[in-house]
């Protein structure tokens, strides 16, 4: 486990930038800056879209402090080098100490957090983890504590939150935010903090969501979400995903089972095979394409999707960040892009599902 940002060896980007002005001048206008993510899959609608949703959601569950170190901490596990130094600077510029921050990051005992928030980083650092994911009794153990069920349901969202940008950043080898992380090792940072912290809390204005039907890909994992926002957005995102066809959706609900399979939800998996079936695919071929990544009759390019989808859910930056231009070469730029949003949504998603145990 990586101890700092500059502990991580990165690329350059896989995908150029692409600058559309109308789209940027409305991302600066909600969230005061244009993150490089966000040119790096503004030529992608549903993944923009999807990526705008999970980033705008307000927690109404969970403390600012929680939601800081939960995001540090998956941040740290996924070794996202964009993530984590931004991540890492926002809590400086909030004035989090140092000392705090090291010990969180190397996992040390600390003596500066009651039980209660011991037990919130145990459970955000295995779930972003899932080396397995974290039981019912990690669950049974933060009611005990005093959380509630929708305080858990929303940390988990919270880190699987993270886990989807982490990927995006990470496969698409998006460039740190240098200028942010400088800012925070600045001096005089502390006579602005009053301003930074009250412009940081302030967050992005909450657009509306579109009305989102009952039903739908993997309703049962979002219906875990019920009572919270964030059960509409993971639910829009699969609908949205699955409905583009730049990929064949066949294909994008294999990637789903092959990262089922890797993280041993049974659920997940079943649910994606199921689908097929029911579109007319029989188990034994969809058996054999999830076991040797063959390809479909829909997609003669599944083997190289499906091995990099597997490829994602446990990974060295640079190796995977290899992996996302080898698949750039045989696929071209479109394909490359969507998958790398199926795979960040699908490990969202199957993470997700622990709720479901």
């Amino acid at each position: 486990m990586v101890t700092h940002p500059r502990e991580i060896q990165w690329s350059d980007p896989v995908l150029p930038a692409l600058i559309e002005p109308e789209v940027e001048a409305r991302i600066k206008r909600q969230f005061g800056m244009v993150p490089d993510l966000v040119r790096r899959i503004a030529s992608c609608p549903w993944l923009l879209r999807t990526s705008l949703y999970w980033a705008q959601y307000r927690y109404t569950h969970l403390t600012h402090r929680q939601q800081d170190i939960g995001s540090l901490v998956a941040s740290q596990e996924n070794a996202c080098r964009y993530c984590y130094g931004s991540a890492r600077a926002a809590m400086r510029l909030l004035g989090y100490g140092e000392r705090l921050i090291t010990r969180i990051e190397r996992d040390s005992q600390l003596a500066e957090l009651d039980e209660k928030e011991r037990a919130f980083i145990r459970f955000c650092r295995n779930l972003a983890r899932s080396k397995p994911r974290p039981g019912r009794a990690m669950r049974e153990e933060l009611l005990a504590l005093g959380f509630t069920p929708l305080a858990i349901a929303e940390m988990a969202f919270l880190i699987v939150n993270t886990c989807h940008s982490n990927r995006l950043c990470t496969l698409l080898a998006c460039k740190p935010e240098a200028a942010v992380e400088a800012m925070a090792e600045k001096w005089f940072v502390w006579v602005l903090r009053p301003l930074i912290r009250y412009m940081m809390r302030k967050g992005p204005r909450q657009v509306a969501l579109p009305a989102q039907p009952e039903g739908g890909p993997l309703s049962a994992v979002a219906d875990t979400l019920r009572g919270l926002p964030a059960r509409d957005v993971v639910q829009i995102s699969l609908t949205e995903a699955f409905r583009s066809e730049v990929i064949a959706p066949s294909t994008k609900a294999l990637m789903f089972a092959v990262i089922a399979r890797t993280l041993d939800c049974p659920y997940c998996e079943m649910e994606m095979l199921g689908m097929l079936e029911r579109q007319g695919f029989p188990r034994t071929e969809l058996e054999a394409s999830l076991a040797s990544f063959s390809a479909t009759r829909e997609d003669p390019q599944a083997e190289a999707l499906l091995s990099f989808a597997r490829n994602t859910v446990h990974y060295q930056p640079q190796e995977i960040q290899r992996h996302t231009r080898e698949l750039l070469a045989l696929v071209g730029p479109e394909k490359t892009l969507e998958a790398v949003g199926v795979a960040a949504l699908a490990n969202a998603t199957v993470r997700l599902a622990v709720l479901l145990t």
